[in-house]
């Protein structure tokens, strides 16, 4: 039976520390928070009223509750008040210097039962630990921020922390209303293991001038559902704290990947820490302000010619992606000539498109009449000849660069001079695409997102070749159409794939090294960060085949050791358990 804990300790009540003697104090505990001085202990007592003032307003406490919430707080600036505590949580920053010295006071403090417990974020438990006479009674339970809101609690053990002590602090946290995982004591943990990872590699993108900061954070919130992008969210970190997470990590793992983005040291040492000091990779209203002010200059060229006139538009393959790509076009008012290699396969592809629709019309978002207007618009054809007349011509063929060669040939030889070429290729180089033509420079790519009907981001890919006036075509056609474009350079991945699927194999790494479970890891992501989907619900619903292609082209190109595919991907898709398109994967959707 888990112990009881009637009264809590916290040490250090900054952000974190405020928030979670708020979440200790709403569960029914006495809670003794302690501070350097009288000035933080009224700053630390400020917050707390300012937070349940504002769950008062929200409806989410009344008058009573709130009233008998800030009662259960009591404040200090001496750790000897915490004698009696039943469990002393450390929330002061990220210093082991500093947790150390903590944990070696509140040992010689506290009764020899007392669990001690560490909010570290990045830093080893176990070395904290060692500073005590129980590092069995040790233990890592890191909130999130804030921590009246979020409801993942990460709970790490050491090698020597007790089994009881795990049991009592899990326990514990599902008292509080979280979420605990419970994991092993490495550099990050699960959530900014793998978030940091894809936090610093999104700013050496943005310091390559790979992207702008817009087209970087857009692509990852459009096209993966992520409720912020990568730049915005380590401006919200703050991004000295991202820095020291990231040190923390590559001392430990190694991984160049885990180093530090130079970038970041250059801004913290100019003081843009993000918005709390009002500026980072964004500008703000004010220190602490989330209004941005100001934009960087877009990627679309500004001195190209006028954009060329869109009229007609040629979609090439009747699969998924080409029958979306026809719709989105037909509904947008373009006439559409949609080439199959049979009549048969251009028939059935208009008939999906004319279901899509009739869909569209039975929800309301579109009217019969427009709907019977775009599938008129839609004219099938087996033939490379009839897309003679179009002026922009999607290529969405299969992911294999002899056929989009052959395509592209074949295309070059029968279209108009000036008719633009494009590729919604999702990985492969979008010049191997523009060297099988005589007009290379008439050739980019416009990677859509599935479903393409739905999805607003298109990734807009000028090769080294392309015209400026191509790259603005295309910007005005995915306005014209109801996207958001975003601008990138022909590299592997683009933008939303170089940074999604480095991810999602550092989550696979992390399995195959036996340091979390898969649901363990799927729920810290989707209640720590807020994402849509777990790392591998996201895997078996791509298809971990279609990801292995991925992440085998990322590392072809960039030969970075830490892309390259996880030994436990290769050999899922070699067992033939590709995801949800064969009912197992990561998971098993054949069972009941």
């Amino acid at each position: 039976m888990a112990r009881t804990i009637g009264t809590a300790g916290v040490v250090g009540l900054g952000t974190m520390g405020s928030g979670i003697a708020e979440v200790l104090a709403r569960s029914g505990i006495r809670v003794i928070g302690v501070e350097v001085d009288a000035a933080a202990v009224e700053r630390a007592s400020g917050h707390v009223e300012q937070s349940t003032a504002r769950a008062l307003s929200g409806g989410k406490l009344d008058d009573e509750a709130r009233t008998e919430l800030l009662g259960r707080i009591s404040y200090t600036t001496a750790l000897t008040d915490l004698a009696d505590a039943d469990l002393v949580v450390e929330a002061v920053p990220e210093s082991l210097g500093l947790k150390a010295e903590i944990f070696a006071q509140l040992d010689k403090i506290v009764a020899p039962d007392t669990i001690l417990v560490s909010n570290t974020s990045s830093l080893s438990v176990t070395e904290i630990g060692v500073h005590t006479s129980r590092p069995g009674k040790v233990v890592g339970m890191h909130f999130f921020n804030p921590a009246p809101v979020l409801k993942l609690v990460e709970i790490v053990r050491t090698v020597v922390t007790e089994p009881d002590v795990i049991a009592d602090v899990t326990a514990f946290a599902e008292r509080l209303g979280k979420t605990p995982v419970v994991i092993g004591d490495r550099a990050g943990f699960i959530a900014n293991a793998l978030l940091f990872g894809y936090l610093n590699h999104a700013v050496r993108m943005f310091e390559q001038r790979y992207a702008t900061r817009e087209d970087l954070d857009a692509a990852m919130r459009l096209g993966c559902g992520y409720p912020m992008g990568p730049l915005a969210l380590l401006d919200l970190i703050g991004l000295d704290t991202a820095y020291e997470i990231l040190e923390s990590m590559y001392r430990q793992s190694r991984n160049r990947l885990h180093a530090p983005a130079p970038l970041l040291k250059q801004m913290i040492t100019a003081g843009l820490l993000g918005r709390k000091s009002g500026r980072g990779f964004y500008t703000y209203e004010a220190p602490d302000s989330p209004v941005v002010i100001g934009s960087t200059p877009s990627l679309v060229p500004a001195d190209s010619a006028e954009v060329r006139p869109v009229r007609v538009v040629g979609v090439i393959g009747t699969g998924t992606m080409a029958t979306g790509i026809a719709e989105v076009f037909a509904k947008s008012g373009y006439d559409v000539v949609l080439r199959a290699r049979t009549p048969e396969k251009a028939g059935a592809a208009v008939a999906r498109i004319g279901k899509s629709l009739d869909r569209a019309v039975a929800k309301g978002k579109l009217t019969e009449a427009d709907g019977a207007a775009a599938l008129d618009r839609i004219t099938p054809v087996p033939d490379f000849a009839a897309l003679a007349d179009a002026d922009l011509v999607v290529e969405a063929v299969a992911e294999d660069l002899a056929v989009k060669q052959d395509v592209f040939a074949a295309l070059d030889a029968v279209v108009k001079p000036g008719a633009i070429l494009a590729t919604t290729t999702s990985s492969l180089p979008v010049i191997e695409c523009a060297a099988a033509t005589g007009r290379p420079a008439d050739v980019v790519g416009l990677h859509f997102f599935n479903p393409a009907p739905v999805m607003k981001l298109v990734e807009v890919v000028r090769t080294i070749a392309t015209a400026s006036d191509v790259v603005a075509t295309a910007h005005a056609v995915c306005a014209a159409i109801g996207k958001h474009p975003v601008h990138c350079a022909d590299r592997a991945g683009f933008i939303v794939n170089a940074l999604l699927f480095p991810y999602l194999n550092d989550a696979v790494k992390m399995l195959e090294g036996h340091y979390a479970q898969a649901a363990d890891i799927d729920t810290a992501m989707k209640v720590g960060c807020s994402l849509p989907m777990g790392p591998f619900e996201l895997l078996d619903v791509v298809g971990l085949d279609v990801s292995l292609a991925i992440q085998r082209t990322l590392f072809d190109e960039f030969r970075e050791e830490g892309f390259a595919p996880a030994p436990l991907l290769e050999h899922l898709v070699t067992a033939g358990r590709l995801g949800r398109k064969t009912g197992k994967g990561f998971a098993d959707y054949t069972a009941g």
